[in-house]
């Protein structure tokens, strides 16, 4: 099975929706934005979060892909702007993990 990172640098998304993930992921807040999105409650650290955000991702893509007139580009866009943050935060406690070894 493919690590996280590896799963999320494979994502093939519309240019533009990524671009705007990207921007948007610069102010995330990890306790507003993923409370929203998967509920209130305990927050999971970063790499469940990260497979459950992948999950309601890839079910939102194929809603898009599938032009279902239940897609929401704003929820797909929230989606998106989730994983990188938590990719960002993910990466820099592995960063941070390997200075302390």
């Amino acid at each position: 099975m493919q690590d996280i990172m590896t799963t999320l640098r494979q994502l093939n998304r519309p240019r533009l929706l990524v671009r705007a993930a990207r921007l948007g992921a610069k102010d995330y807040n990890r306790d507003r934005h993923l409370q929203r999105i998967l509920g209130y409650g305990a927050l999971p650290r970063s790499g469940p979060a990260l497979m459950r955000l992948l999950e309601l991702e890839r079910d939102m893509d194929d809603m898009r892909r599938a032009e279902d007139h239940a897609y929401s580009l704003s929820r797909h866009l929230d989606l998106l702007i989730a994983l990188v943050g938590e990719a960002r935060v993910l990466n820099a406690m592995q960063v941070a993990q390997g200075a302390r070894v």
